[in-house]
């Protein structure tokens, strides 16, 4: 399932855990660490398994969990807390390298075994750029494990690692630095054939930058964005969300390819296998989407 848009949603708040039931995010990931004050983080893992317990039948939505870094005390306790509430996946802040999927993964393992949750269930999507050592490690999450199922970047934690005041130039824009980390990760996640889901946009009521930001990110590769507000869940959808045009020149594609011809000609330009599997990949999200 490609999850177009994951919504963190504080683990600790009844309130905003509710209101988020009411968005259209193909994932909401309850949030154990940066939206957890340290007094609140026994709460909100009680918290986040009643609300796993819950909604144990849920269908369309998927429910993920944030939890501390490997590198805290926190983290372990954390896994122990919710994994008896089946969540879909763990979404693993500030790793250094792959090892740490590794790592997870074995908890995971334990756990399961321990909780009675089906082995293997429970997917794992790093957090792949907020440490400046993990920059250096980025090609190595090629076949770490099979829970692997996505990567995403982050910029607010690399630039406070880093020591920056701003992760922006003076036009707005990405400074080199978290370009580059946003670029790795995509390549990084093609390259071990897993989703690339985009960082979030922090200012959550300008609709128009997260459309522009949504529609760039599309435009690059990446397949899915975070949100971190409910109102920004549908511009992302339908950012990642192939419009009938989209469908429609997919299959003139195909259809232009229906000779066996490795090169055509279409709307006056030339097609060659790339442009193929585009179209078909093109297909296959708007048919997984139909379906849910």
């Amino acid at each position: 399932m490609t999850l177009r848009s994951l919504l963190f949603v504080p683990g600790d708040s009844d309130c905003k855990l509710a209101k988020s039931e009411s968005s259209h995010a193909d994932a909401l990931v309850l949030d154990l660490e940066d939206a957890v004050a340290a007094d609140r983080t026994e709460v909100a893992r009680g918290m986040v398994l009643e609300y796993l317990r819950a909604h144990r039948n849920r269908a369309r939505t998927q429910l993920w969990v944030r939890i501390n870094p490997l590198s805290t005390p926190k983290a372990t306790p954390d896994l122990a807390a919710i994994v008896a509430g089946a969540p879909d996946g763990i979404m693993l802040p500030k790793v250094t390298s792959a090892s740490d999927v590794v790592m997870l993964d074995h908890f995971l393992s334990a756990l399961e075994a321990r909780d009675g949750v089906k082995p293997g269930s429970i997917a794992i999507i790093p957090v792949a750029t907020e440490t400046p050592a993990a920059m250096f490690a980025l090609g190595g999450f090629v076949g770490c494990s099979p829970r692997l199922s996505g990567m995403t970047w982050g910029a607010e934690d690399l630039a406070a690692a880093v020591g920056a005041t701003t992760n922006r130039d003076a036009d707005g824009n990405l400074d080199f630095t978290y370009q580059l980390a946003r670029s790795l990760c995509l390549l990084a996640a093609v390259a071990a054939d897993v989703q690339p889901i985009d960082t979030v946009s922090v200012n959550f009521k300008d609709a128009r930058a997260l459309k522009h930001e949504s529609e760039t990110a599309h435009r690059a590769g990446f397949t899915g964005k975070i949100a971190i507000h409910p109102d920004q869940v549908d511009v992302i959808n339908a950012a990642f969300t192939p419009s009938p045009e989209d469908v429609a020149y997919a299959n003139r594609v195909i259809e232009a390819f229906a000779s066996g011809a490795g090169t055509v000609a279409l709307d006056g330009k030339m097609l060659d296998m790339p442009h193929l599997k585009q179209a078909r990949r093109t297909l296959a999200l708007a048919a997984s989407l139909h379906s849910r």
